[in-house]
């Protein structure tokens, strides 16, 4: 009897052990998975701060410099110059006109290392750039090339006061270029038939998968011929007897900066802050270049990205 008694109280105290670990299991389960649900979330709230805070960088950005203080304004030209990336008229246009209204802004400088890019955004920006000159004869506006300065950067540049180059710097290339590829050959080997179905003579202008023909050609130089001489025009203008004219000149060749400074392509040479002390006399540099915004990107890549396919199917004219 007393053993069975005690037998009855061992199996009663291996199921309360096995309880008591399954509960305390299931408490540890609870309170690991907790502080996972918390660093997740935590992790999530972090990843949403820095979304918001991209996305209103460059609304905060205007604000560094507004402080009462003397400062010279940069806006930065760097990289290709195209309506769908960060250097296109729209983001330049308002930083100059930001950096202008600022009162504290003693001059501007375009801070410029691009190979170029649109003819039509440069004009914009070049045209832009003129008329802040009238308004404000005697505001300072200079172009500071760093690598490269070249077509359509160059194109913009020539609209300022000065142009400052390191000897090593890249500019010119005054010209205009469209591009593209001939695959009838390679079609005709590979034994591929184009079909194409157009509603207009000219539809089809410069089809890659047909042969070229002369008239289309012709007609596509001339085009780039105008835009040629616009591009040549706004440089004569902006740069003036500055420009020391050879039969190089406006053949599309770019020069280093040493030989860009004698052949009056550029002025002088000077980096960021030389240009901002020296010539303009305010040596504390404000950067206000406009950025697009982090959520007007993600929009804007569908569309931007169905307007360069287009672009490119048509072979749009490029200053590079």
């Amino acid at each position: 009897m007393e053993d069975q008694q005690d037998n009855s109280k061992k199996t009663d105290g291996w199921e309360r052990e096995v309880l008591e670990k399954v509960a305390l299991a299931a408490i540890t389960e609870q309170t690991r998975a907790r502080r996972w649900g918390v660093f997740f979330k935590s992790l999530t709230f972090l990843y949403l701060a820095i979304l918001i805070g991209v996305a209103l960088y460059p609304s905060m950005k205007k604000e560094i410099g507004v402080d009462g203080k003397d400062h010279t304004a940069v806006v930065d030209i760097v990289g290709v110059i195209a309506e769908d990336k960060e250097v296109n008229a729209e983001n330049v246009i308002k930083s100059l006109r930001a950096a202008v209204k600022d009162k504290n802004t003693k001059g501007i400088i375009l801070h410029s290392n691009s190979p170029g890019g649109s003819p039509v955004q440069s004009a914009y920006i070049y045209d832009e750039i003129r008329s802040i000159k009238k308004l404000n004869p005697k505001l300072p506006i200079y172009a500071v090339v760093g690598d490269m300065c070249a077509s359509g950067c160059y194109y913009i540049a020539s609209a300022t006061d000065k142009i400052f180059v390191s000897p090593a710097s890249l500019v010119g290339s005054i010209g205009v270029i469209m591009d593209g590829f001939g695959f009838v050959d390679t079609m005709k080997m590979v034994g591929v038939e184009h079909r194409l179905i157009t509603s207009g003579a000219h539809k089809a202008m410069l089809n890659p998968f047909a042969p070229s023909k002369a008239d289309e050609t012709a007609y596509m130089q001339g085009l780039l011929n105008q835009v040629h001489q616009q591009f040549i025009a706004a440089v004569k203008q902006g740069r003036g007897d500055r420009l020391k004219e050879t039969p190089d000149t406006f053949s599309g060749l770019v020069w280093t900066g040493e030989e860009g400074v004698k052949l009056g392509i550029a002025d002088a040479f000077g980096n960021d802050s030389s240009v901002a002390k020296d010539q303009i006399g305010a040596d504390r540099l404000v950067d206000f270049t406009e950025s697009e915004k982090f959520i007007d990107k993600i929009v804007g890549k569908m569309g931007a990205s169905f307007g360069h396919a287009l672009s490119s199917v048509l072979q749009t004219p490029a200053l590079r």
